[in-house]
């Protein structure tokens, strides 16, 4: 009853989870580039069934869903608490998206939008990953933008999803031409920082949008 129209979801687990999870989770020292093994099953026991329920009593609900790491056999360190995403594995990501959007479309389920990334400089979680702006902004205009388009995919991407304490994060994404084309906005944490470093962003960027979307009270 308090009309909730916009909702944030983990793109597999967050760090409130039981233990962390992805869609494509393999034995250490496998790979699976095409990603055959991608599956939504976790989701399925409880995540999804409940977004059916609530998408009942409210139809007109957007999702933003998050990821907070990678499969692990993507990553520098092979864990799913920090490392980074290793090059050879950007367009098998940015695939992974796009099956995840998909797959949620079958049960239908629309995603409105993603952030591309959990709080990209905190890799202390469990689980996590570290994204410096050059990589995402590499990930988003050679990969994810791309992807999304010759899969006509219409949700929205957004950046950065952390702190308001690194605005020079989401600047540098943004003065990035080729990604900025690919991006509706950015997306903001309150738990360092000042909101006031959002009018700074705004007003080098002022046709794109800000989210809040995270904060744990």
């Amino acid at each position: 009853s308090i009309g909730v129209s916009y909702l944030r979801v983990s793109l597999g687990a967050s760090d409130l989870d039981p233990d962390p999870f992805s869609y494509a989770d393999l034995p250490a020292g496998q790979t699976d580039v095409s990603l055959q093994s991608f599956s939504l099953k976790r989701d399925e026991a409880y995540l999804i069934p409940l977004l059916k329920e609530i998408l009942q009593l409210q139809p007109g609900l957007k999702i933003l869903a998050s990821p907070w790491s990678p499969p692990a056999w993507m990553k520098t360190n092979q864990s799913t608490v920090g490392g980074e995403l290793l090059e050879q594995y950007y367009p098998v990501y940015a695939n992974y998206f796009v099956k995840y959007i998909q797959g949620m479309q079958q049960h239908g389920i629309r995603i409105d939008a993603v952030t591309v990334q959990n709080e990209p400089l905190n890799d202390r979680n469990n689980p996590s990953l570290l994204m410096h702006a050059w990589d995402q902004a590499a990930f988003v205009n050679q990969h994810l933008g791309p992807a999304f388009k010759a899969a006509g995919i219409q949700s929205k991407i957004i950046i950065y999803d952390h702190n308001p304490d690194h605005v020079e994060y989401p600047l540098a994404v943004l003065n990035d031409a080729a990604a900025k084309a690919f991006i509706d906005g950015t997306a903001f944490h309150l738990y360092n920082g000042s909101i006031n470093e959002l009018a700074r962003l705004k007003a080098a960027h002022p046709d794109k949008h800000i989210y809040f979307t995270e904060q744990w009270v």
